[in-house]
């Protein structure tokens, strides 16, 4: 492992829970870990809901833009985490992998949303808590 671990966040759109999962990340970690998001068919900016949930918790995850799956992101990471893609996330040999079931926020209200970003929370929580062991 690098100076410092590495995570990558992955949906299919980059536009909900992997950028929420990376919000709460740089934000709980600060620099003591690179943090990566990308999806698999990114979508054309945040989901807008999301954007809301995170402001509300003070995180601002405006400056994000949804970004495409590489291999060079995912060779370059620690720890995968997928949420939701299934197949459509491709897997790389001798990578950690979690895959966190999560609601999609697609078109959900503030209040599901607000669920889904409180459960993220508590899942960064738990992987930066083993990443520091």
């Amino acid at each position: 492992m690098r100076d410092k671990p590495s995570v990558l966040f992955v949906c299919v759109h980059n536009a909900g829970r992997s950028q929420m999962a990376a919000g709460w990340l740089r934000h709980l970690a600060g620099d003591s870990v690179e943090v990566r998001s990308a999806g698999s068919e990114p979508a054309d900016q945040i989901n807008p809901v999301a954007v809301q949930a995170m402001r509300e918790a003070g995180i601002d995850i405006t400056e994000q833009t949804p970004a495409r799956l590489s291999w060079d992101a995912a060779e370059a990471s620690d720890v995968i985490v997928t949420m939701g893609c299934g197949d459509a996330c491709p897997v790389f040999p001798g990578k950690r992998y979690e895959d966190w079931q999560l609601t999609d926020p697609a078109g959900q209200s503030i209040d599901v949303v607000r669920e889904v970003r409180d459960e993220i929370r508590s899942r960064v929580l738990a992987l930066l808590d083993e990443l520091r062991r």
